[in-house]
């Protein structure tokens, strides 16, 4: 048996996909952290750029100082304890062994590390085996890690900051119409419909509520959210989408008005219920829309 062989074992594959998953994950935790404050830095230089062409140099220049000027993003600086500013190590950034190993808490001031950490980084590890035992070493393995690891970061970004960024949201819908050019989960035009029916499935929920409340239901990135999720799975698993994120959001919602004392007015994230879906449709889309027809 060649190293080829060996390589396409599912044994191996699933091997190979889990430790991939682990040390993205890690990554991960990174893009939730930073990239919402990526952007808060991004809308302050944007806000002080216009306070200067408006002539209000002073104002510009402190608004700058609060967001500071060292620079900021996905690799600079280095990872450090939020609490005690302790650089972090390289050994203590294995992903999820660090945090049994430091026993959840800083080396250097011993405050908590939050457990969305090791969560993140064990379903990114857990989901990305299952990958790729799935599918195997093929293109729609690496679209479907892509997307999945996608999705795990827009989830716990909406949860955190009630933020879908553009950042992630648009190139995975571009990504997802490349990939689908040969057809890897659906038709081309099949993703193109899916994408552009996707955006425009919320949209017009959005404005059919806005128009009879006078509210904002939810926010355009649910909208972008789920073309990406239209352009990679198609059209067809759409309903099961929006379906399925509709009764997980609603049975979650009054769970938490009834037994979290959590207000009626107080807005829920829907991303990462869409989210859920998708990655449900993406495995057992077809299955769930085969019983469906056969039902009804």
């Amino acid at each position: 048996m060649n190293f080829i062989d060996i390589m396409n074992e599912p044994v191996i594959v699933t091997l190979a996909c889990t430790l991939l998953g682990l040390l993205v994950g890690s990554f991960l935790n990174v893009v939730i952290h930073r990239l919402p404050q990526m952007l808060e830095h991004e809308w302050i230089a944007q806000a002080a750029d216009l306070l200067e062409e408006k002539g209000s140099a002073d104002s510009a220049a402190k608004l700058r100082s609060t967001s500071g000027t060292e620079r900021y993003n996905l690799v600079t600086p280095p990872s450090t304890c939020p609490h005690c500013g302790h650089r972090i190590r390289a050994w203590e950034n294995i992903p999820v062994l660090s945090y049994l190993f430091l026993r959840a808490r800083c080396s250097a001031c011993q405050a908590p590390i939050s457990i969305r950490y090791p969560i993140v980084e064990a379903l990114s590890g857990v989901l990305s085996g299952y990958i790729g035992w799935r599918y195997g070493p093929t293109l729609a393995a690496g679209g479907a890690l892509f997307l999945m690891w996608s999705l795990i970061a827009l989830t716990v970004i909406d949860i955190g900051t009630q933020l879908l960024p553009d950042d992630i949201t648009l190139p995975l819908t571009w990504l997802g119409l490349l990939v689908n050019l040969n057809g890897t989960f659906v038709p081309l035009q099949g993703a193109v419909i899916g994408a552009v029916a996707g955006y425009l499935a919320l949209w017009t929920v959005y404005w059919m509520f806005k128009i009879a409340t006078g509210k904002e239901g939810m926010g355009y990135g649910d909208f972008k959210l789920l073309a990406a999720i239209g352009a990679w799975l198609g059209w067809k698993m759409l309903p099961v989408v929006i379906l399925l994120s509709s009764l997980v959001g609603a049975i979650v919602g009054i769970g938490l008005i009834a037994f979290a004392r959590h207000g009626r007015n107080t807005p829920i994230p829907f991303g990462p219920y869409i989210a859920a879906a998708g990655l449900i449709a993406l495995f057992w889309g077809e299955t769930i829309n085969r019983t469906y027809l056969q039902l009804f």
